[in-house]
């Protein structure tokens, strides 16, 4: 069951945030006899307030100073002892200012609800362990995108009475947009119409570098889950929306909204930078605390191209173009003209950056540099186009061999090595795609150590503590996440879902950033409609909604009076007036989405994948080579090294180019090539060998190839064939194959031999008895049919299968003999 919070805890952050000073002070005292240092009402032992899975890692932490490890006892719903242990002393944790010790009950494989953690005479607040733990949080967090919806009227029936309300900014009044809206003075001379997309944060303006990195990153959950086979759980029917029924995923309906705002905001061809997207669009000044929507009387206002919304929405449309294209290939040729236009119009435009200035009534979002936005921009056209102009604009950035850095709306170069490395097939050499992958796993390993080295298992260091600390949290989780789909090791996913604890609850503060998930969970988030905490007529933020958590710098009014002197981990507190730790936004939110969709998925274990070969047979020239293509059946856990070689046969046979493969989770289903070759040697007999293709964690596979051998030159038959396919269509086609008599003297009884040169297998004939081995056929004949005179031909036909190439028989003998 989920564990929802059901109190308003307000005070809650300040006392927390004194805590880490009360018990640093504490421990200097020299106390040793184990007590929890913490104030009478705190839980020193900190959970995830949702929950474990099963399968992935169970540990919590216990604020003490005792510097010895102590006893901790694992206790179900009615009190009974069910595991125990000792916990591991960690310390002191910079972060916090706390002392800690580790509590890890992973061997625990039981599951239920309320359990609780008792150490030390002090208990945790209740959790359920369940493989279901985040199915609630994946469809939540999704909602509040739906909730956040520019331009629709909030269905009640979705999301309940108290969250439906009238559609905003349709230019009903007292709106005055966003149908009709002009740009600032000097900027354009015409209006737009930018209905749509999602309101940006606890404000209702509406940005495109932010819509970009939000957008991204809820297709991207949907393109990661279909890779993995969970991509059910966020199909058609699965999610509040309005669109759900139509046959597209609901996950892919919700980007929609945004998608098409983001095609709303390019300059329209004709007009001067066309093809460029406008920067944001907002009211002309901070609207007031709380506004409903549908009551927002001021001015809204499009504010000047530039190269990072541009490339914004060159990334995303071009991510739209490869993901909907199953769906509605419309609108994906829609979404990729998109893209397209808006390349070209960044490549004549690099420099058009939006100042710091332009921050009245909304953001500014300025960005000094777009060498990262650049990147990933070429990084999803060439993995939708597979076009050389993008692939040079890849392989030429400087991002291309930097560090994966953390991602955030202003440095998007990681979300194009996140589709380097994981969409299958992408143009790169080999080994430029181990090298995105290796600095991928790289910062996950970087990740780790951070986590390692503190209390509380944050990626994040002391230092991240900054505006939207939580969103870094799960960004840096998704690294750890995307590292698991590469590699397979268990300890990148255990890193990721571990970041969750954190946002759950076992936190400095013992307090869960998403509303409605933990027993002490924030409910008063910065929002304009969401601010029960300002009138009473209005709701809460619902559940799902993603406080942006700690931020040490303190960058407002209501955290500078109240959290004065704070650790940087407890610089947070649930109050609508501080929108420096407690916004929500659509890229936080869109962070936590892919991260609860990643723990939601259930993960048996998985089949041992099979080595593919194809053809199973392959004719080798002498003196020459011939290539067959090997793939997995299925994903592996993780990297696994294919071994191609010769098991029996002809020795003058070998596997050359290609006889070692790597095959990861992420490129299981790309078919790599391996090359056989025959050596040139004397005698006149057509060897041939048989190869295995297997390794350790794979079922191997076999193939044959035979040489074609060319010592002696057959002999010529007078004869003419013609081969004819009659009809094809996806797997499989027929053919009529005729063979003329070019001779003086008549024919009685014929055979005609040849071999095809893909994996065509025939299945049926007609009007000759055909048999294959491999690649060879040979057809003889009906009886009626054998007697061929001077001049004279007899047809046959067939069907047949064949995948890739469905080339034509290079020659055909005739009983013997090659015709000429």
């Amino acid at each position: 069951m989920l564990r929802r919070a059901t109190v308003a805890l307000t005070g809650l952050a300040l006392a927390a945030g004194t805590l880490a000073t009360t018990a640093s002070a504490a421990d200097t005292t020299g106390a040793d006899s184990g007590a929890v240092l913490a104030a009478p009402a705190d839980f020193p032992v900190r959970v995830n307030q949702l929950g474990y899975l099963p399968d992935g890692p169970k540990r919590a932490t216990l604020i003490s100073s005792a510097t010895a490890p102590l006893a901790w006892q694992l206790r179900d719903a009615t009190g009974a002892q069910v595991s125990s242990g000792t916990t591991t002393v960690r310390g002191a944790d910079q972060a916090s200012g706390q002392s800690t010790h580790l509590v890890d009950f992973g061997g625990y494989t039981g599951t239920g609800s309320g359990f609780t953690l008792v150490v030390s005479g002090q208990t945790s607040h209740p959790f359920d362990i369940s493989a279901a733990l985040y199915d609630g949080l994946r469809t939540d967090s999704m909602s509040f995108f739906y909730q956040q919806r520019s331009g629709i009227a909030i269905d009640a029936g979705l999301v309940g009475g108290e969250y439906a309300r009238p559609a905003g900014h349709l230019g009903v009044a007292p709106n005055k947009g966003d149908t009709s809206v002009p740009c600032q003075a000097g900027v354009c001379d015409y209006r737009l119409d930018v209905r749509g997309g999602w309101y940006d944060a606890g404000d209702q303006g509406k940005y495109v570098v932010n819509g970009g990195i939000a957008t991204w990153q809820v297709v991207n959950s949907f393109e990661r889950a279909r890779r993995s086979g969970g991509d059910a759980a966020l199909g058609d029917a699965t999610l509040r929306v309005p669109e759900r029924g139509n046959g597209v995923p609901d996950v892919l309906d919700e980007a929609r909204w945004e998608l098409e705002f983001l095609m709303r905001m390019q300059v329209p061809a004709g007009k001067p930078s066309a093809g460029m997207a406008f920067h944001k669009m907002h009211d002309t000044e901070w609207t007031g605390l709380p506004t409903r929507p549908e009551l927002d009387d001021k001015q809204r206002e499009l504010h000047r191209p530039s190269t990072a919304a541009t490339l914004n929405l060159a990334a995303t449309a071009a991510q739209c173009a490869r993901v909907y294209a199953p769906y509605d290939s419309a609108f994906a040729t829609r979404c990729l003209d998109a893209a397209r236009r808006a390349w070209t119009a960044a490549e004549a435009d690099p420099n058009a950056l939006a100042p710091a200035t332009d921050n009245a009534g909304g953001g500014a979002y300025e960005d000094a540099d777009v060498s990262d936005e650049f990147y990933w921009a070429a990084a999803e056209l060439l993995a939708t186009t597979g076009e050389t102009r993008y692939r040079d604009a890849v392989t030429t950035s400087p991002h291309h061999t930097k560090p994966a850095d953390a991602f955030w709306w202003g440095g998007t170069g990681t979300l194009g090595r996140i589709t380097l490395a994981t969409v299958p097939g992408v143009t790169l050499p080999a080994d430029d795609l181990t090298r995105v992958r290796g600095l991928l796993t790289a910062a996950a390993d970087g990740h780790l150590s951070t986590m390692a080295a503190g209390g509380y298992a944050v990626p994040i260091p002391v230092t991240g503590y900054g505006w939207g600390s939580n969103s870094a949290v799960a960004n840096n989780a998704m690294t750890l996440a995307v590292a698991y789909e590469i590699t397979g090791a268990q300890r990148y996913r255990a890193g990721a879902l571990e970041s969750l604890d954190y946002l759950l609850g076992r936190n400095a503060l013992d307090h869960s950033y998403v509303t409605g998930y933990g027993e002490r969970a924030s409910e008063n988030q910065h929002h304009r409609f969401w601010a029960r905490q300002n009138d009473a007529s209005l709701p809460h933020p619902p559940a799902g909604s993603f406080a942006g958590g700690p931020n040490a710098g303190l960058d407002d009014p209501v955290a500078k009076e109240r959290l004065n002197g704070c650790a940087p981990a407890a610089c947070y507190i649930d109050d609508i007036g501080s929108y420096s730790t407690n916004e929500v936004a659509i890229n936080w939110n869109s962070s936590l989405a892919w991260l609860a969709a990643f723990a939601a998925e259930r993960r048996g274990l998985p089949a041992t994948p099979a080595v593919q070969v194809a053809p199973a047979a392959v004719t080798v020239p002498e003196g020459g080579a011939a290539s067959v293509s090997v793939r997995l059946s299925a994903a592996p856990a993780q990297s696994v090294t294919v071994t191609v070689s010769r098991a029996a046969g002809d020795q003058d046979l070998t596997a050359t180019t290609g006889s070692t493969l790597v095959f990861t989770p992420a490129d299981w289903a790309a078919a790599q090539q391996v090359s056989v070759s025959a050596a040139q040697d004397g005698d006149t007999v057509a060897g041939s060998a048989t190869f295995t293709a297997g390794g350790t964690g794979v079922s191997a596979a076999t193939f044959t190839a035979t040489e074609a051998d060319d010592d002696v030159a057959p002999p010529r038959a007078s004869c003419a064939v013609t081969y004819r396919v009659e009809n094809s269509w996806g797997n499989g086609f027929t053919a009529t194959v005729a063979v003329k008599n070019t001779g003086a003297s008549a024919i009685s009884g014929w055979t005609l031999g040849w071999a095809f040169t893909g994996d065509q297998r025939i299945s049926s004939a007609w009007n000759a008895t055909v048999s294959q081995s491999g690649s060879t056929v040979t057809a003889r004949d009906a009886g009626w049919n054998g007697t061929l005179a001077a001049g004279a031909s007899a047809s046959f036909g067939f069907q047949a299968t064949y995948a890739g190439v469905n080339a034509a028989p290079a020659r055909f003998a005739l009983n013997g003999a090659i015709c000429s």
